[in-house]
């Protein structure tokens, strides 16, 4: 079996068409995608809104339906539109069926499966004795970090994307959902072994990531059998090496070998690369451990404030050099008038130049010549987030260092301006519950779309 995956993150920027193309003459039996992520951070969940634009969406999809269509295999989009939740899943579907009214496409089943999870069906949970276990670090869900929760998503296995199949689905349009169980679930429908259908979904969840050189956006294709995945390049220019492709498999990973999805984890161990030509790359090796409860990601998020941000820019050697002494006064400013950071207010410095991508991960903290300084500020009121910003912003001026003998020349204003923001969120569920049935969370509905 042949899966084409044409991008990592359909509607983030649009699908590149020639390798597409390329892909789709090679006759592939389902065209598979992603279209979310945690990478965007929490607020499109919590504010239940995209981060793409829905024209690149519409044009993502509509190629990807097109393609299917002609070539009579399934269609699959999991995540939809950025973070997964039931307005996704319907925005999706409506885009569906308008791109079939428009092309005047035969008739066609389509499935939508919704994973979105209320806060009482949780709280529910919890008030019946379920632990629901933290991840990387966190404590065990409690019921008031459940209550600062605005919206959660379920992370969907493979099985109910299989149910979908079951029924006859063309096209599924499904909420949130593990990347690799994407791909993986028509591999395992169709009889393959479930470490080699999880194999292919990892190395196809994110496109020509596993390619090289780096091209964001163009089409790669993996091809499955009992024992083995091969997944070549469709850019004339890309190849899929064993380079590209073993580092891919370690891409996004706390461990680098295991994948862990609901219900079981991939174990990448003993996993051994050939490159077949110069664009395909062969893998075996891989083995999958099922777990002995099944057990189901849950992401939430749930509003902090209303976010101010300001911009500044340091060219000064001594200034930099006392950056933290600078930062500091200003903070204390803030503080005079604020009192301390907490549920009142809070107020971030990032330091481009010095540590603003990497913060205290950073391993070189020298500074540059010059530090753009992005000060943000966040408040139950927008009206307190741009006072705040404002002054944690300004007093960047009038920092007293001991060598400072002159009146200008420490900082520089972008704009003297405070930019309004999109709410701030934070990730408040990572966690895992268990589940007595794989579908329990998840509501599937076919209908039949099409002239």
């Amino acid at each position: 079996m042949s899966i084409l995956s044409p991008t990592g993150h359909l509607g983030f920027t649009p699908i590149e068409r020639g390798s597409f193309d390329l892909g789709v003459a090679r006759r592939p039996d389902a065209v598979v995608a992603d279209s979310g992520s945690c990478d965007i951070g929490p607020q499109p969940l919590g504010a239940d809104e995209p981060c793409s634009p829905e024209d690149w969406q519409r044009h993502d999809l509509e190629l990807m339906l097109l393609a299917a269509r002609r070539l009579g295999v399934p269609m699959i989009v999991g995540s939809a539109s950025d973070s997964g939740t039931d307005r996704g899943v319907n925005q999706y579907a409506e885009i569906i069926r308008g791109l079939a009214q428009r092309h005047e496409l035969a008739p066609f089943t389509l499935a939508t499966i919704y994973s979105e999870v209320s806060r009482d069906e949780v709280a529910r949970r919890l008030r019946h004795g379920t632990r629901i276990a933290g991840l990387d670090g966190r404590a065990d869900l409690a019921p008031d970090v459940l209550a600062r929760t605005d919206r959660l998503v379920a992370v969907m296995g493979v099985e109910p994307l299989i149910r979908a199949l079951d029924q006859g689905a063309d096209v599924v349009i499904a909420g949130r959902s593990s990347d690799s169980c994407l791909f993986a679930a028509p591999a395992i429908r169709a009889g393959f072994p479930e470490a080699a259908a999880y194999y292919l979904g990892k190395v196809l969840e994110c496109a020509s990531f596993a390619a090289e050189p780096f091209m964001g956006k163009e089409s790669i294709i993996g091809t499955v059998t009992r024992d083995a995945v091969t997944v070549t390049a469709m850019h004339p220019a890309q190849r899929c090496t064993v380079a590209s492709v073993a580092s891919h498999a370690m891409y996004e990973r706390a461990n680098p070998f295991f994948e862990h999805v609901a219900g079981g984890v991939l174990d990448m161990t003993g996993c051994r690369y050939e490159q077949v030509d110069e664009r395909t790359t062969r893998v075996t090796g891989f083995t999958f451990r099922r777990d002995a409860v099944y057990r189901i990601k849950l992401e939430g998020a749930g509003k902090v404030g209303e976010r101010a941000v300001a911009i500044a820019g340091i060219r000064d050697p001594y200034t930099i050099q006392n950056i933290d002494a600078v930062v500091g006064w200003a903070r204390a400013k803030v503080g005079e008038r604020w009192g301390e950071p907490g549920a009142r207010y809070q107020l971030y410095y990032h330091l481009y130049g010095r540590d603003g991508v990497m913060g205290p991960w950073e391993p070189q903290r020298t500074p540059g010549h010059e530090l753009c300084v992005v000060v943000e500020a966040v408040a139950p009121r927008w009206e307190d987030a741009e006072v705040i910003c404002a002054l944690g912003t300004r007093n960047l001026f009038y920092a007293r260092l001991p060598e400072v003998k002159g009146t200008a020349g420490t900082a520089a204003l972008m704009m003297d301006e405070v930019l309004r923001g999109k709410p701030g969120y934070e990730w408040t569920v990572n966690h895992v519950l268990p589940l007595a049935d794989p579908l329990e969370l998840c509501t599937l509905k076919t209908e039949v779309v099409g002239a």
